[in-house]
């Protein structure tokens, strides 16, 4: 795969032929995982087309019918995750890092990121980037220091700029600094009214800043879950609150600074759609805001295509869950957070799909006291130098190695404990990603332009064809 992505009109994308070889058309690539290991994102022998399906039930791939753009998909690159990163040794750390994020070869392609603007709960300690005495206010950001970041999450992600250029990168606040707030405390409270101007002005600091180091954010979220107290750190901010902080501060602060940042709104669970729908609904707020963000910890995906149904001009994204699950304990599990997760997000029109978080050390760490999270074993335990592959690694790799930035979702099929979603690349193939939840094989065939390829998925397992 390219890494340069190539611009096609919608029609030369949607309606190119695969190929100008009839045995290249004929001819469908498989990469399988089972939960019982025998097979993890493995090649398998070819497939072909043909006319005949038998009596197979058919799963029917049509690409006249097209959705969202895909920005990419990935994980959450949290500060624990870039501490553990930066305690590996050079060799081990780039090696890890190019597997991550190169195209080709054992590259699996991550090409989005979300960080922490501050600290997160996976941080060894909570902190903001203008912390100050009791008693002390900055509105002017004049203490304004990336400082933390500076020794973990910036080189890291320098080092995956040099591998992958361009990749999208989300930011996050998880609280204001504590002398904002209304309990003047790093966990629970509100932003006070009088600091939304202070408040717009530390997001703007932040995009600069990073920019300034060779970091270009392109999207924030304005709080991560702002419907719940309960991290350390944490912030609550209602939909009102954030509606008129968009409105009067954050989106002219951003049109004052020059920003193409964009504006993301909510980040929380589908199970409130009022919060998005209200601000969407206001034309003042409104202007400001690309699309809403999700997690997917309460509610149903199918949510986000109602939010898309009745603001269908702005953009939705997945920007966290959290699949746990360790590759050495029990069978592989990715069947069915591929359908909840990847599938259903996808199918719902997210842009992309990023997951909680990269990395985690043996015992769940680093994170914070008092609201840390201490079940999030992340993708990729990093013991030292040694790094072991858990299933959210595998759950992305079944996207990330296949369907790069720009591919266009299109419409295919769907049947009983089958889930699918199907994308066409810039380079015109066709990608299918079926996951079998249920615990007994399913035969079928795919149907494509008026020719069809017969198949099976192993019970509780997952494929990706491509063709």
């Amino acid at each position: 795969m390219k890494l340069k992505l190539v611009l096609f009109s919608s029609c030369a994308l949607l309606f190119s032929s695969l190929s100008s070889s009839a045995q290249q058309e004929r001819e469908v690539r498989l990469w399988l995982t089972t939960p019982d290991r025998a097979a993890v994102v493995a090649p398998q022998a070819s497939l072909h087309f043909s006319s005949d399906a038998g009596k197979l039930p058919l799963l029917t791939v049509d690409d006249a019918q097209h959705f969202q753009t895909m920005d990419g998909f990935g994980f959450a690159l949290t500060g624990g995750s870039a501490e553990l990163l930066m305690r590996m040794s050079t060799g081990p750390r780039t090696a890890l890092l190019k597997q991550l994020f190169t195209t080709g070869g054992d590259g699996i392609g991550v090409s989005y990121l979300r960080v922490s603007i501050g600290a997160s709960d996976m941080n060894e300690r909570v902190f903001s980037y203008d912390d100050l005495p009791p008693g002390e206010t900055d509105v002017e950001m004049a203490k304004f220091n990336l400082g933390p970041d500076r020794v973990d999450v910036i080189p890291v992600l320098k080092e995956i700029l040099a591998i992958r250029p361009g990749i999208k990168i989300l930011g996050s606040p998880w609280s204001a600094p504590a002398w904002m707030k209304t309990n003047n405390d790093v966990k629970g409270g509100e932003l006070k009214p009088k600091y939304y101007g202070a408040f717009a002005k530390y997001f703007v600091k932040y995009i600069e800043g990073m920019r300034a180091e060779g970091i270009l954010i392109d999207a924030i979220t304005v709080e991560n879950e702002p419907l719940n107290p309960k991290n350390t750190p944490s912030m609550v901010m209602f939909a009102q609150q954030q509606d008129t902080f968009i409105a009067k501060d954050l989106g002219p602060a951003f049109e004052k600074a020059v920003l193409r940042t964009r504006i993301l709104l909510y980040d929380h669970n589908p199970d409130v759609p009022s919060y998005p729908l209200s601000i969407l609904g206001d034309p003042a707020a409104s202007k400001y805001v690309d699309g809403t963000a999700f997690h997917l910890y309460g509610g149903e995906t199918s949510v986000l295509t109602q939010v898309h149904d009745a603001y269908p001009k702005k953009n939705l994204y997945m920007t966290e869950q959290s699949v746990t699950g360790r590759r050495s304990q029990g069978p592989l599990g990715i069947a069915e957070p591929v359908r909840q997760v990847m599938i259903g997000s996808a199918r719902n029109w997210s842009r992309n799909v990023l997951l909680w978080n990269l990395a985690a050390d043996p015992q769940n760490g680093p994170h914070t006291n008092n609201g840390g999270c201490t079940g999030c074993s992340g993708a990729i335990t990093l013991d030292g130098d040694s790094a072991t592959k858990n299933v959210a690694y595998y759950v992305v790799e079944h996207f990330s190695q296949f369907v790069p930035p720009g591919s266009v979702r299109v419409a295919s099929s769907e049947m009983e404990q089958l889930a699918s979603v199907a994308f066409v690349t810039p380079e015109g193939k066709v990608v299918l990603v079926v996951s079998n939840t249920g615990n007994f094989p399913k035969p079928f065939a795919v149907k494509y332009h008026g020719k069809v390829f017969q198949t099976a998925m192993p019970a509780e397992s997952v494929g990706t064809y491509v063709w």
